[in-house]
């Protein structure tokens, strides 16, 4: 996935649109980190964890090359998506890798929060706002979140609640990945410079996008020739200032879709989400550490 940093440091903690961020991130990736999702998947014959994450993250996308995803998922080395990708087309259609990434999440979900979630008034409610927000967005430049808006939504409230927070994750994204070409920055560079400002270590990020030592050491001393890093490594002020940049704008790129429900319901919206947060990081169903560099104190 494009990783979008909780990083503090840049200044944009405060950030509406990162703040709910940081709220329904842990509900949308349960798809990522629940064990549901990957014996679906498995039962239609994908090969591995990494071939499930592909294959049901990109479906929405229909049956595309690997270089569509290489493009929108930016981050990932190129050859880890080809492991994948158009491999996944083989053993299961974008339709029904659709099916069991949805009954997957429904699995996890009531394992998570409990049975009673398919009927908990709460998690209605927050259904309704989160679903008003999503269908605030602009797809226009947002790929992703495009691909997955058009699809149908679900009936129970808490998948409702699920396919709303992927549509505003996968446009966050986007703008994200826009944020980064605008700053120059490549699918490593990102990576690399997410890190020295505070974000997830380089050795999770290496495991997680399978870039080599020697493709991150390459990297850094191109940072540091265009003065982002210093000779150690760690992020200098044009660094740090290049990443505010980026967080920043992918932050105000989020952000139309609360404006459009107004305050009041956004902030109904967040009350509603911070148990529910809780729960799923009690529960497990949310690593910390983890790629995306969110945490919690």
């Amino acid at each position: 996935m494009p990783v979008p940093v909780d990083n503090q440091a840049v200044g944009t903690a405060d950030h509406v649109s990162r703040r709910m961020w940081r709220l329904f991130e842990p509900y949308h990736s349960v798809a990522y980190f629940a064990g549901e999702v990957r014996r679906a998947t498995d039962a239609l014959g994908l090969k591995g964890g990494w071939m499930s994450y592909f294959g049901t993250r990109a479906a929405p996308l229909g049956a595309v090359p690997a270089e569509v995803v290489i493009a929108l998922f930016y981050n990932f080395h190129p050859e880890m998506v080809r492991r994948s990708i158009p491999d996944a087309w083989s053993y299961a259609s974008p339709g029904a890798l659709l099916l069991a990434r949805l009954e997957g999440v429904d699995q996890a979900l009531r394992r998570l929060l409990g049975p009673e979630v398919a009927a908990d008034a709460g998690i209605a409610e927050a259904a309704e706002l989160a679903r008003a927000a999503a269908e605030a967005i602009s797809i226009a430049g947002r790929p992703l979140a495009a691909a997955n808006a058009a699809l149908p939504w679900p009936t129970e409230p808490h998948l409702v609640l699920w396919h709303a927070t992927t549509i505003l994750r996968e446009a966050r994204g986007d703008g994200h990945v826009a944020a980064l070409v605008t700053a120059g920055l490549s699918p490593l560079e990102a990576l690399v410079t997410a890190s020295a400002a505070g974000g997830p270590p380089a050795e999770m990020l290496q495991t997680y996008r399978r870039w080599s030592q020697g493709e991150w050491a390459e990297t850094v001393e191109r940072l540091r020739a265009r003065g982002w890093l210093d000779e150690h490594g760690a992020v200098t002020p044009t660094g740090e200032a290049g990443r505010a940049a980026v967080e920043l704008l992918t932050d105000e790129l989020a952000r139309p879709a609360w404006d459009a429900i107004g305050e009041a319901r956004r902030s109904r919206l967040e009350t509603l989400l911070l148990p529910v947060r809780g729960t799923l990081l009690s529960a497990g169903g949310f690593p910390v550490p983890n790629p995306m560099g969110l945490a919690w104190s």
